[in-house]
């Protein structure tokens, strides 16, 4: 089952047209999902609850490298969006290596585009392509407490 949920951004840009064909409303959100916790989580569920389908784009390992640095990803590309397709909140899950999920998102011109909540509406680039497509950005509150870095910090400490 989690394998069906896993496909490339052709694949999803054609699922996408047909679900938009039977009034499906769709949901995009994307990240690094480097090191998965109750943060992501809870993200992921939220945005879900916002329409029918959850589509998710996910940094390839070359692309999170541009963004985090030589040490990140934990976690290979693999391995994360593995764990994203068990989810039962994500309907379909890709991998992108763009540094940002503009040209992806104007392929699949979202009803809705989820961000964390520690984003400003202002700061966030994928705006114009989203609401250009008749989309809306929705901002997802965070968990408190929970971050990857964070996370990744405090198992170093525990050496």
């Amino acid at each position: 089952m989690t394998k069906n949920k896993i496909k490339t951004i052709s694949q999803l840009a054609h699922i996408a047209r047909k679900l938009k064909k039977q009034n499906k409303k769709i949901v995009t959100t994307n990240g690094v999902f480097d090191i998965l916790h109750l943060g992501h989580v809870k993200c992921l569920e939220t945005a879900k609850r916002l329409g029918d389908v959850l589509i998710v784009g996910v940094n390839t390992d070359a692309s999170v490298k541009k963004i985090k640095g030589d040490k990140r990803p934990v976690n290979g590309e693999k391995s994360r969006i593995g764990v994203l397709a068990g989810l039962e909140s994500i309907d379909y899950v890709f991998l992108f290596g763009e540094k940002d999920p503009r040209k992806w998102l104007d392929k699949i011109k979202p009803d809705i585009h989820a961000k964390a909540g520690d984003y400003k509406l202002n700061k966030i680039i994928e705006k114009d392509v989203v609401q250009k497509n008749g989309g809306k950005i929705a901002l997802i509150p965070m968990l408190k407490g929970y971050s990857t870095t964070s996370l990744i910090n405090k198992i170093l400490k525990a050496k």
